[in-house]
């Protein structure tokens, strides 16, 4: 497996706050490497039956969705989400393959990548947050960094539980 890098190649902040989000999200897919495909869609905490290695990742992805292209870009919500189904993204994870699920999470990652690459930091998003205030994308890269490495300790847990793997 390649080493994972948190060091930016520069120094300025877009760099920074682009290299740690891109750290967090290859963590990710680091811990996902040798699941099998039982153990990826396998629920082990009795106390949440949706917490699975791809519940996690699809989750990962539809929060990356959300912020980018609904709250940032306003665009129309289509995340498998409802009020009557809050956990919908994770629900649906298990029909889906692991490998199916890392692959749309990379893909989509490469488009908002070029996002952030053309756009502003001080951008305001065009929906506001729950407050009523506009973030801008300074701080959607900051929150995505800081829900991806949660999530990261998500995976831990499930892949030491699962199969014994711990590291990355």
């Amino acid at each position: 497996m390649t080493k994972i890098d948190d060091t930016p190649s520069a120094w300025d902040e877009r760099t920074q706050l682009t290299t740690f989000l891109d750290y967090t999200r290859n963590i990710a897919r680091a811990k996902c490497y040798g699941v099998s495909a039982e153990n990826a869609r396998k629920a082990i905490l009795p106390t949440s039956p949706l917490m699975t290695v791809n519940g996690v990742i699809n989750h990962l992805r539809w929060v990356e969705y959300y912020w980018f292209q609904v709250v940032f870009l306003g665009e129309e919500d289509l995340a498998p989400i409802t009020d009557e189904d809050p956990d919908g993204e994770m629900r649906i994870a298990v029909d889906f393959p692991l490998t199916q699920l890392l692959d749309e999470y990379a893909e989509q990652s490469a488009r908002y990548r070029e996002l952030v690459a053309a756009t502003d930091l001080d951008q305001r998003a065009v929906r506001p947050i729950r407050d009523g205030r506009h973030v801008d994308l300074r701080w959607i890269l900051l929150h995505l960094t800081e829900e991806t490495a949660r999530h990261n300790g998500h995976l831990d847990i499930l892949r030491e539980l699962l199969d014994g793997k711990t590291g990355n």
